[in-house]
């Protein structure tokens, strides 16, 4: 045998070697990833193929007979004043509570960032404790503290900051604030963890060159530590507003989409026409046509924020060059 032919030999059996180890590896890689994809069609996707199924319907959920309309519950959706009242209020709860939890979380995670503040573990604990709280709980107790007769109006009256009572929840000026304002104390800290990952990866020596050249901790943070962690911001940005306009529970909780529908917000609209009998027979084929045209939207923002994320950080790229 020529070396020329020993050595294509010994290339065709490398070349296959690499080919089986390659087939292998993705073999282990799909073997590790079954339970979450078969737990994601189960419990994702297939309720998201019959939610899109259960729009073309006219049903209540709750016979055997369910009518294929079409497109009639979208048309309908169209010209529903509470379904656009629902939405508003969920761009409108997005939009308020969104630049709110960046930057309050941001500020304790760049403060507790710092490895000479003692206790920070001790800090970062405590901010972190809300998150693990369970949202109706959460609510339930704010319901009693929020109360007309809670501790809360008893505190502004004994420091005679108000003379009456505040019906914080029952009143439509202060209902949208008030679950803004409990909302950022419940999930201020999981992006607050999210700031630090991107934080711990500034390395010390920006900071050190920074202090070597007479930057204090402000101009240290918005002229180099921001830029540097800004593509993270856009991530935490992209989250925090999805799981804004996804908000349910607290509301669900606190207020029930009142008063007066001050509250209402897409998922509580869709879960009281899905299965309340509040207003009549249930109408699951409209409230999955109301749940898609939303989820739709929710997806068009994701990528909006995204194309702007990326966006942002070519600039800074540039910049940086």
């Amino acid at each position: 045998m020529s070396k020329t032919s020993a050595d294509t030999e010994i290339k065709a059996v490398t070349s296959k070697k690499k080919f089986h180890d390659k087939v292998v590896v993705n073999l282990w890689c799909w073997l590790f990833m079954a339970a979450a994809v078969i737990f994601y069609i189960l419990f994702q996707g297939y309720p998201i193929l019959c939610s899109i199924w259960y729009s073309l319907l006219d049903w209540s959920g709750l016979t055997t007979n369910a009518t294929f309309i079409g497109l009639e519950n979208y048309k309908e959706l169209l010209s529903d004043q509470l379904f656009w009242n629902a939405f508003a209020n969920s761009l409108k709860y997005t939009a308020m509570i969104v630049p709110l939890e960046l930057v309050v979380s941001l500020l304790f995670a760049y403060i507790l960032n710092n490895e000479k503040l003692k206790g920070r573990g001790i800090f970062r604990t405590i901010y972190f404790i809300p998150v693990i709280a369970t949202a109706s709980v959460v609510g339930i107790i704010m319901i009693f503290i929020l109360g007309v007769q809670g501790p809360l109006n008893y505190l502004l009256n004994w420091l005679h900051i108000t003379d009456t009572s505040i019906n914080f929840l029952g009143t439509a000026k202060y209902a949208m604030p008030t679950l803004v304002a409990i909302s950022l104390w419940k999930d201020c800290g999981t992006y607050m963890i999210y700031w630090l990952a991107g934080l711990q990866g500034v390395s010390s020596d920006v900071y050190e060159a920074a202090a070597i050249d007479g930057a204090g901790r402000g101009k240290t943070f918005f002229y180099i530590v921001l830029p540097l962690i800004a593509p993270t911001g856009g991530i935490i940005a992209i989250l925090c507003a999805i799981n804004s306009l996804k908000v349910f529970d607290i509301i669900k909780t606190m207020t029930e989409g009142g008063p007066f529908y001050a509250t209402d917000v897409i998922a509580t609209f869709v879960y009281r026409t899905a299965f309340s009998s509040e207003i009549g027979m249930p109408r699951l084929g409209y409230a999955s046509a109301a749940a898609v045209f939303f989820g739709a939207t929710v997806i068009v923002v994701g990528l909006i924020l995204n194309m702007v994320r990326s966006r942002l950080g070519k600039m800074n790229q540039e910049v940086s060059q």
